[in-house]
């Protein structure tokens, strides 16, 4: 306690700074992640505070994403720890029943965030021992800075934290609608218009396939190679196929027998523009963390050529989009399909753990905890599964040092910190 007031006392000057010391992890991020670490820390007895910017939970999910989304795995493989999804929900949960089961999981596990709170920054105050994380609380036009100060701190914000807007030329010249997927909801509005899909990954398929459905004229966009797999095999999953071989078989076997089971049943995709990369599936998601395209019917509208297949963009005029090749199409709108990316950099002060691009420097299954009470959830490149593991792990370490240091029970479970307003 005497580390704490002596990190208080370093801050110097006239004004009024509120503070909260937290008896137990902060968690930065109210999404799947973050709420999967706040349920394990709650059945470890384990006090704790969660911290999003947003008004709500799962913002992503409830603000970022078109009305079509469903989960592209199979529920038993996205469902976070402690709480299956409900038996009747289908096997893949569309984005609606997705965000019922994140709201009922946070009721059910007691998690209330505080909401409109972004951090600003957070770093490891070495002489005391303690996190220092300083956030704003927006509360209409008010704006009020706090500081929690923590022993340990959860870094759950996610891969997909801030869109990705690729710099092409010409694109402020263009003078058509230009969004980003994220602001994408549903393709009625683009009905009759001819819309070119830059990104040809989940999003960009989804996208592009939505557009055809509302009677739109998409062109997607395919700068690089891509996988395109069923979404089932022979009635199964996919993922759930390739999961339960990897018992058996090393990856590299697993990938050509996906290979070989695709072309049977999708043919041969590079003819219609989509060139395979020389690596497999799994293989490039493990070592470069890309995600294969499960086909739910993008597919068979490139075949028939609703969806239109072009190359990379060379520059963008009035109206108009010059091709890598030399073609030029008229075009009306553009939907950037280009991803999301980190934003730990922009406010974690700590260079050991994180690398430069805002994800754990150590692989999978070991970039979860770092130093000083640092972890990571939800940055694994594996999807909700990989958050659970993470979740569950750093419950099992934080719980265990706090069962140790207090001695304490599973029947606390309320958070225990005190607000103070500070004159210095």
């Amino acid at each position: 306690m005497e580390n704490l007031f002596r990190l208080a006392d370093q801050d110097q000057g006239f004004f009024q700074r509120k503070w909260t010391l937290v008896n137990g992890p902060v968690i930065v991020g109210a999404g799947p992640s973050g709420l999967a670490t706040a349920a394990c820390l709650r059945e470890q007895g384990v006090p704790f505070v969660v911290l999003e910017r947003a008004e709500c939970i799962a913002s992503l999910w409830q603000k970022r994403t078109y009305d079509r989304l469903k989960l592209h795995l199979p529920k038993q493989f996205c469902q976070l720890p402690k709480m299956p999804f409900p038996e009747d929900f289908p096997e893949y949960p569309t984005k609606r029943q997705f965000i019922e089961y994140l709201e009922s999981y946070a009721k059910h596990f007691d998690i209330n965030p505080k909401f409109n709170e972004c951090v600003q920054s957070a770093r490891y105050d070495e002489t005391s021992g303690f996190w220092r994380v300083k956030t704003v609380v927006t509360s209409g036009s008010n704006r009020t800075e706090f500081e929690y100060i923590c022993r340990w701190l959860v870094v759950a914000t996610g891969e997909n934290a801030e869109r990705v807007v690729p710099d092409i030329e010409g694109l402020a010249e263009f003078g058509g609608e230009i969004i980003h997927a994220c602001d994408y909801k549903s393709g009625e509005k683009f009905q009759g218009k001819k819309v070119l899909v830059v990104g040809c990954g989940n999003s960009g398929m989804e996208v592009s396939l939505d557009l055809c459905n509302h009677n739109a004229s998409p062109s997607m966009v395919v700068r690089s190679s891509v996988h395109v797999l069923p979404r089932e095999i022979f009635g199964k999953s996919t993922y759930e196929l390739a999961f339960f071989m990897l018992k058996w078989l090393p990856i590299w076997l697993i990938d050509k027998l996906m290979l070989i089971l695709t072309w049977l049943l999708l043919g041969n995709v590079e003819k219609y523009g989509l060139k395979r990369p020389s690596i497999g599936p799994l293989e490039l998601k493990n070592t470069q963390g890309k995600t294969p395209v499960l086909d739910i019917g993008a597919l068979e509208k490139i075949k028939s050529g609703d969806i239109n297949v072009v190359p990379g963009i060379k520059r963008f005029s009035r109206g108009e989009v010059e091709l890598l090749n030399g073609e030029k199409l008229d075009i009306d709108s553009v939907i950037l399909a280009t991803g999301y990316r980190s934003n730990v950099p922009s406010w974690l002060q700590e260079g050991e753990f994180f690398s430069k691009n805002g994800f754990p420097k150590a692989p999978f299954p070991n970039g979860w905890k770092g130093n000083g009470g640092l972890y990571a959830v939800g940055f694994t490149r594996r999807g909700l599964s990989g958050a659970s593991s993470d979740a569950m792990s750093i419950a099992k370490d934080i719980g265990m040092v706090w069962k140790q240091e207090t001695k304490q029970h599973k029947k606390r479970t309320i958070a225990c910190h005190r607000r103070c307003i500070s004159q210095f």
